[in-house]
């Protein structure tokens, strides 16, 4: 009996002089996955390379991949899906035919949306068992075959049936999208020519055909006894009709079910997936679920301000699914809490989380012993701790200290490792809540994955969101600081949500130290996010081109700055034939004859008191009201119209620079945004403001496009590459001009909305022409929804009434369901593959289901740094699901615009 068994690999893939083909692997003959350790190929002619070597007989399965390098360089490697191979016991050689795997223009059928979810087949279901001594194995990718269809063979050989589609054979799917099928050698004759054709898996009916010729194939050298030829990297060539789907958006804390706590919960979420299979749904999008406790006030519902972005928010737990409270008593108390909080039209979020958490804590003290005990647990805390034990402990300090700033915990301000570990021991003080944070952690896990695998059963995928921030003092810029600058802010420049910018106060990412470990924290955070979702949405895309960084002592936008960037120096500034005049345009001060403007008859009261006099008509800010943290804090929580009033006036004043100094590099400038908005700009003469002009446009729209484009390619190709995920972008706002590029080499799908177009001198996106990977909404968390747009701009409205929807006369005065419905025909009917709505915007359809109060539908307002999130639906899912005015609408809607 043979101890080794052979295999050989050959690919055809054609080079110039220098460049040679390697074989890498998951067994150490082929470098276990290390490309300094791969096999190099042998060059046998017409483009031909084959590697043979003897592996041990107990060989199990092989991963492996092919990669083409000159002088130790790496030119060419295939996408991300390996090849493999198993190895069966009986056979003893392998010749693996393998064609090169280039990346698909249709990657999205590759992802876990598809293949876990919307497309999945059953394992097994079709394999069959070929007893012979030589074996050919054919192995066809073909993603785009849905649940209803399976993959099939036919061709010029008895055992393929002769041309017969009634005799095909059913290729196995156990490892879709790869489709593969055993054939005895002995059956065939050269050359085998075959063709591939989709089955009805219902009526056994050919349902269609691969186009183009037969495939043929032909083996030079007669294979031997205990021989397995493999064929593998073939795909299927499939039509180029355009698949498109429907969902919804909607955060779990707007659901509303009979079972919430006045908050929506995991279970609500599962009940939701009903609804969504009822109406002919295939997408649920969420707003980001992890913790954002920071404060335990209703400040902490923002829910892109996350305190740890591995952990889940305690809120989101199902208590109807955890158990019940063996005290009659108790559980009295807590029903009355549930009916009364259940009651409310909004999410009370403080009072929520409150007798949430109180009753997690008596359930925990109930059954959380033996439940830390069971083999769920244990595992979940093996494959979780790196994150998990750093989160319990940041949770116990923030309550023990009261706050999340970890500067103030006392001993415990600088992460150590050995010292949180010794926290952890169960002989603690410290226990009793560590273990309690651990518990409601797995149960939270535990819920949302049976979600997850619920909605993946009826098909809906779960489309998730990472945030592109965290907050500034949450466990992760505690644990891994050396990845954040906290010197200064992330946010957004001015846009249509924002005139002065947004802050978001997120620290900015130290993005060459991500680098240098191939961007591990991504790769972890996209990792931990396909625990549950098979979609995602990245969060303001833009900032993986560059972030609008704001300096830590500004609370507005406007003196940001984009980072990375290429500022100018002083002698570039010149060259626009602009005299730079560094202390005028880089120090704001303001001309007395604005203070009227800017202060009304308070102008007076104010230059007495907060400003001093730098010139003849010219003041700047007073030393104790310097920067815009300084004039917050002077005017603390006042909101009489006179404090607001010299409170907003002094931050205007703030902004009033024309430059701003890098912070890096004290000798070169950025233009400040939205400059000709300011007064210093209109107090420059007219020549001064033409080169102005130049330099800005040039600057902001010309000068980084390929800096930015190389930043992109850098940052987001290791991570697309590093995830299932269907991959979706937000790229909402100054989009620089390298964006759709990037996206459509990694095959991101882009966001559409029809009311913020992103072709110049439109007013409204031309939604029939919209890329077919993009995903095109109505409207955003950000945005009003469809009544309350229908209520902001009467002139706009007017405009879309006439021109985009095409109805004559004036348009009406509220947004009725027949317009509803209009809108969002016209936006399913677009070539978009994902077309998503708003929960409220699907209401806006039918008069029997819409709420009355519009204006409670609106979930955030930009503009507003605080504002309270806490939006929910006004009837329940159980009534939702016999809305059946509403529901057969949205079927008819869907299945009448051609989406799936």
């Amino acid at each position: 009996m043979r101890l080794t068994k052979s295999i050989s690999f050959h690919i055809n893939f054609h080079t110039v002089w220098g460049q040679k083909v390697y074989v890498s692997g998951s067994i150490p003959e082929l470098g276990s996955w290390d490309a300094v350790s791969a096999r190099e190929m042998n060059y046998i002619g017409d483009g031909n390379w084959q590697v043979q070597l003897d592996i041990p007989s107990d060989t199990g399965q092989i991963e492996y991949r092919y990669f083409v390098s000159a002088n130790g360089r790496l030119l060419f490697e295939e996408w991300d899906r390996n090849h493999s191979i198993v190895l069966d016991k009986p056979f003893e050689v392998y010749t693996l035919y393998d064609y090169w795997q280039a990346r698909p223009s249709s990657r999205a059928f590759y992802s876990s949306a598809f293949t876990k979810s919307l497309f999945a087949h059953s394992c097994n279901t079709d394999e069959r068992a070929v007893n012979c001594g030589r074996k050919l194995v054919i192995k066809i990718t073909a993603p785009r075959i849905e649940k209803n269809r399976a993959l099939a063979i036919t061709g010029n050989q008895e055992c393929l049936g002769n041309w017969n589609p009634g005799k095909a054979l059913i290729l196995s799917c156990e490892s879709f999208p790869e489709w593969h099928i055993g054939l005895d050698i002995d059956e065939i004759h050269s050359p085998l020519e075959y063709k591939l054709l989709e089955i009805d898996t219902n009526t056994h009916a050919p349902a269609c055909w691969e186009p183009g010729d037969n495939r043929v194939w032909h083996s030079t050298i007669p294979p031997g006894e205990k021989e397995i030829i493999c064929v593998s990297g073939l795909y299927l060539g499939d039509d180029v009709s355009l698949w498109r789907t429907t969902g919804t958006v909607i955060p779990v804390f707007s659901l509303r079910s009979e079972n919430s706590f006045g908050v929506g919960d995991l279970g609500d979420l599962h009940l939701f997936v009903d609804w969504m299979e009822q109406t002919n749904q295939r997408i649920i999008q969420l707003l980001p679920v992890n913790d954002t406790t920071a404060t335990h006030t209703w400040m902490d519902s923002y829910p892109y301000n996350a305190v740890s972005v591995y952990a889940l928010h305690p809120m989101y737990v199902s208590l109807s699914w955890m158990g019940n409270l063996a005290d009659p008593e108790k559980a009295a108390f807590f029903k009355e809490k549930q009916q009364e909080l259940n009651r409310k039209k909004f999410v009370d979020y403080e009072a929520v989380v409150k007798h949430k958490m109180d009753y997690c804590r008596l359930f925990f003290e109930q059954e959380g012993k033996q439940l830390l005990e069971t083999p769920g647990y244990k595992q979940f805390f093996a494959e979780n701790s790196h994150w998990l034990i750093p989160y319990a402990a940041y949770s116990y300090f923030r309550d023990t200290c009261h706050t999340v700033d970890f500067s103030k915990w006392e001993g415990n301000s600088v992460y150590d490792k050995s010292r949180i570990n010794k926290l952890c021991d169960e002989k603690n003080g410290a226990w009793p809540e560590l273990s309690f944070t651990f518990f409601m952690q797995f149960v939270l896990h535990t819920q949302f994955k049976t979600v997850s695998g619920y909605a993946r059963k009826k098909g809906i995928v779960l489309k998730g969101d990472l945030p592109i921030g965290v907050n500034r003092n949450s466990v992760e810029v505690w644990t891994e600081p050396h990845y954040f600058n906290r010197n200064g802010q992330a946010g957004a420049p001015p846009d249509d949500f924002s005139t002065t910018g947004q802050n978001w106060m997120f620290p900015t990412y130290n993005w060459d130290v991500m680098e240098k470990d191939g961007f591990d924290w991504w790769k972890k955070r996209f990792a931990k996010l396909s625990d549950y979702f098979d979609c995602f949405r990245i969060d303001h895309i833009l900032g993986f081109f560059r972030i609008w960084e704001i300096p830590v002592d500004f609370v507005q936008g406007l003196c940001g700055h984009f980072s990375p960037a290429l500022p100018l120096s002083k002698e570039e500034i010149e060259q626009y034939g602009l005299t730079f005049n560094e202390a005028r345009f880089t120090t704001a001060h303001i001309n007395k004859q604005y203070l009227p403007g800017l202060f009304g008859d308070l102008a007076d009261e104010a230059e007495n008191s907060c400003l001093a006099q730098s010139s003849s008509n010219h003041f700047v800010l007073k030393p104790f009201c310097d920067t815009q943290k300084k004039i917050e804090e002077l005017f603390g929580g006042r909101t009489d119209e006179r404090s607001l009033r010299v409170r907003n006036g002094l931050l205007s004043i703030a902004n009033e620079a024309l430059f701003l100094r890098d912070p890096s590099d004290k000798g070169r400038f950025h233009p400040r945004i939205s400059a000709s908005q300011s007064y210093i700009y209109h107090e420059l003469d007219t020549s001064a403001q033409y080169a102005f002009e130049h330099l800005y446009r040039d600057f902001f729209y010309r000068r980084h496009n390929d800096f930015w484009k190389m930043q992109a390619f850098k940052r987001l190709t290791p991570l697309i590459n590093s995830t299932q995920m269907l991959a979706c972008g937000e790229d909402l706002g100054m989009i620089p001009e390298s964006v759709p590029e990037v996206m459509d080499k990694l095959q991101i799908l882009s966001l559409e909305i029809e009311r913020m177009p992103k072709t110049p001198n439109r007013e409204f996106t031309d939604l029939p022409h919209l890329p077919y990977l993009s995903v095109c909404t109505t409207s955003t968390h950000d945005m009003s929804p469809l009544r309350n747009w229908w209520k902001e701009d009467r002139e706009k409205i007017q405009r879309y009434y006439n021109d985009v929807l095409h109805l004559p006369g004036n348009a009406p005065e509220e947004c009725t369901p027949d317009i509803a419905q209009h809108i969002l025909e016209n936006h399913l009917h677009s070539p978009s593959m994902l077309a998503i709505f708003p929960i409220q915007d699907w209401f806006a359809t039918d008069d029997s289901v819409k709420q009355e109060d519009y204006g409670a539908e609106r979930i955030n307002i930009p503009a507003n740094p605080i504002h309270y999130w806490r939006y929910r639906m006004h009837i329940t899912i159980e009534k939702l699901m016999k809305a059946n005015s509403l529901n057969e609408k949205v079927v008819s809607m869907i299945v009448n615009s051609g989406r799936k």
